[in-house]
Parts: C-alpha cells; sequence; structure tokens
C-alpha cells in the first residue's frame, strides 16, 4: 500500500509533544500506540481505523479556518487507556487548509476515496456538518452506491440559507447522477424542523426517527446503521450539558447515548467513513466536548473490535434460526451467537438487519414495520 503515502500531500503531520504538552504518555495510553503521521507517513497496511483530521469551517459562513478543532479532540483521545489489543490505530493529521471551501472538500475527499478504495476505514474529526458532502463525495467519485445515515438535531435542507452547513443535504441527496440507495436521519428535534422537509423525505423513502423515539429504544438504531458505508455525526445531536458547543437547542443525546450509537457505527461491517462534526473549541466549556467526543471514538474502536469477529450469514452453526410465519408471510429469522444482532429474510431470501423487537413483532403474527419500509423501497 506504498501508494497511500502519496497523500501526504494533501496533509499536515501532527505535533505529538503539543498534544501531550510536552509530557509524553504513559504506558496503556492510546497516545503510545497510535502510528501517528509526525515525521514520517504510517504503514497503513495494517491499519483498522484511521483518523484524519479536518478542522474547515467556512461553510458556515464564518472566515477562520484552522485544524484546533481536531488537535483539542486527539489531546483528550490519546490520553485514553487501551483496552483492545488486536485493533491498530493510525493517524495521518490533517487535511491542508484549501485557498477555498471548495478546495479544502477536494483534498477532503481525493484522501477519502484513496482509503476506501484501499479498504480502510476512516475517522474524520471536523469541522463543519457540510464536510458530509465531501464525504459522500468520495463515494460518488468510485461511483459506489450506499446507504447513509447522519445523526443530527435538525436536518439540514435549508434551501432558503446561503451556507453549506445548513443545505448540504439537498446536495447529497439530489445531485445527479446519484449514488445514495437509502438514507436514514438519527435524532431530529421536532420543534427544529420544518415539517415539509419530513414529508419530502417521506416520499424519496427514506427514513426520519426523533430524538424521543431513539432515546426509548436506542437498540433499534443498530439495525438502521448496519448497512450504512457512511455515517455523519453533529454533536448538535448531544444535549448542551454533555457537549457545551451546542448552541442550538438544550436538549438531545446524554452522553451515553451518543457513545451507544457511536458504538453501533463501530460495530457495523460496512461503514467506512465516520465523520464527527460541529466541534468549536472556541466554544467548549473545560474541554468537555472535546472529551465527549474522544469517549465516543473510544466507542468506535470498540464496537469494530467486536464486529471483527461476526460470521458471514452463510455459517448456519455461528447463528440461531427461527422460521415462522406473520401474515401469511414465511420468514427467517437469524440471531448471532457471537454478538447477539438479529436479521429477518424477505420474501425474495434477501436478510436485511433487524432487531430482537421486530422478531416479537413478527411473532405476535403482526409486520414489522421494519419489513414494510423494505418493501416498499424494493
Amino acid at each position: 500500500m506504498a501508494s497511500l503515502t502519496l497523500l501526504a500531500d494533501f496533509l499536515e503531520p501532527l505535533n505529538l509533544f503539543a498534544l501531550s504538552d510536552d509530557e509524553g504518555y504513559q504506558e496503556g495510553q492510546l497516545g503510545t500506540v497510535i502510528k501517528a503521521y509526525e515525521e514520517e507517513f504510517p504503514d497503513l497496511d495494517d491499519a483498522d481505523i484511521i483518523l484524519l483530521g479536518c478542522g474547515e469551517q467556512r461553510g458556515t459562513g464564518r472566515p477562520v479556518n484552522n485544524n484546533a478543532a481536531p488537535d483539542a479532540i486527539r489531546k483528550q483521545f490519546y490520553q485514553l487507556h487501551y483496552w483492545h489489543r488486536d485493533m491498530v490505530i493510525a493517524d495521518i493529521g490533517n487535511v491542508k487548509t484549501g485557498a477555498s471551501l471548495n478546495d479544502t472538500y477536494a483534498a477532503l475527499y481525493s484522501v477519502l476515496q484513496e482509503l476506501i478504495a484501499a479498504g480502510k476505514t476512516v475517522v474524520i474529526l471536523g469541522g463543519s456538518h457540510d464536510l458530509t458532502l465531501a464525504q459522500y463525495k468520495a463515494y460518488a467519485n468510485l461511483e459506489r452506491v450506499i446507504e447513509a445515515v447522519c445523526v443530527d438535531a435538525r436536518i439540514d435542507l435549508a434551501i432558503d440559507s446561503v451556507h453549506w452547513n445548513d443545505n448540504f443535504l439537498m446536495e447529497m441527496l439530489t445531485s445527479e447522477p446519484n449514488f445514495i440507495r437509502h438514507f436514514s436521519h438519527v435524532g431530529f428535534q421536532s420543534y427544529l424542523v420544518q415539517p415539509r422537509m419530513l414529508e419530502t423525505l417521506d416520499k424519496l423513502r427514506f427514513d426520519c426517527y426523533r430524538v424521543g423515539h431513539v432515546k426509548e429504544r436506542p437498540e433499534e438504531m443498530e439495525p438502521v446503521i448496519r448497512h450504512a458505508s457512511l455515517f455523519s455525526f453533529d454533536v448538535a445531536a448531544i444535549a448542551h450539558a454533555y457537549a457545551p458547543v451546542n448552541r442550538i437547542t438544550p436538549n438531545g443525546f446524554n452522553g451515553e447515548e451518543a457513545c451507544v450509537l457511536m458504538r453501533q457505527a463501530g460495530l457495523s461491517p460496512w461503514i467506512n467513513t465516520i465523520g464527527i462534526y460541529g466541534y468549536d473549541p472556541a466554544m467548549d466549556v473545560q474541554d468537555m466536548t472535546a472529551k465527549q467526543i474522544a469517549h465516543m471514538l473510544w466507542y468506535v474502536v470498540d464496537g469494530r473490535f467486536k464486529g471483527k469477529n461476526e460470521a458471514p450469514l452463510s455459517d448456519e452453526t455461528a447463528f440461531n434460526a427461527f422460521h415462522l410465519a406473520f401474515a401469511e408471510v414465511e420468514a427467517t429469522f437469524l440471531q448471532s451467537k457471537k454478538t447477539g444482532r438479529w436479521w429477518m429474510q424477505l420474501p425474495d431470501k434477501r436478510y436485511i438487519a433487524c432487531s430482537y423487537h421486530d422478531y416479537l413483532v413478527a411473532s405476535n403474527n403482526d409486520i414489522p414495520e421494519r419489513w414494510l419500509r423494505a418493501m416498499e423501497r424494493g
């Protein structure tokens, strides 16, 4: 994978002494095991997760742009302890700031495109939420049809705004040719969303999940996230008390719920880009948001560690199979013996991700809503 060293042309190396306040790291801390781009570009051949910073925030209308945000997150993450001995984490530094916003987009999706093509999983430390558009363009340039999940208190379809941060989803979901097979929005807060936005997304057979619904049954989001390739998380989805940089709303997910969603993203065998956006260190209080994001990153690693050994569905010995009929439809449900995750069979014999709750609904001779939505989309 020597060709990936050419990516260094788009990147700025890290200063580990600055990140550790010249104190270095103790044995067992992540800072001692992460393969960081400091003087030499790291070998990425065996990397399970690659960190990539991009502090671009001109999509919000702010003229200032630097990489203080990714480095502030790293400062907290590198101090955490390393529990996952088989996981190799690399950090390739920060995307160089372009002369224009589009130049930074181009640099970001160029780097992501190469890493995706090489079969790597990348976590982007942002930067404003519109960087999700560059995240998507990496797949579009590879002509890969994907499923995408966004976690945000708002739905960024505000066509009356001149800022990409407010309306990037319009370009992402409607541009031609389009490579979005399915889109799910997780954690929206009703009073922050124009009802017509939800109607539009529903007509497109996309799924939206209100924050209250997710908080009641966070395990129901795992099947939503499992088949995605692109995962994008705006810290505006986290309540202000847990993420002080969120000045949009006092409500949202608590810290543990945010970590659960990130662990679900790490657990997915298909997700290969995860973006964490909306962090501004100038708006933080005692680095609490940076610490929250660092903990979320730790759970991405935890999820990937747990999911690495999941068996393929063809391995019948690795799953419990449950055959039943609901509403005159015969179906098989599978439960993994290793991770406890569930799948259900459609009439065309395809298996889709589902939950234990879907199995219980079907057991009562009712049709799971997830099954219906899948049938509608075909």
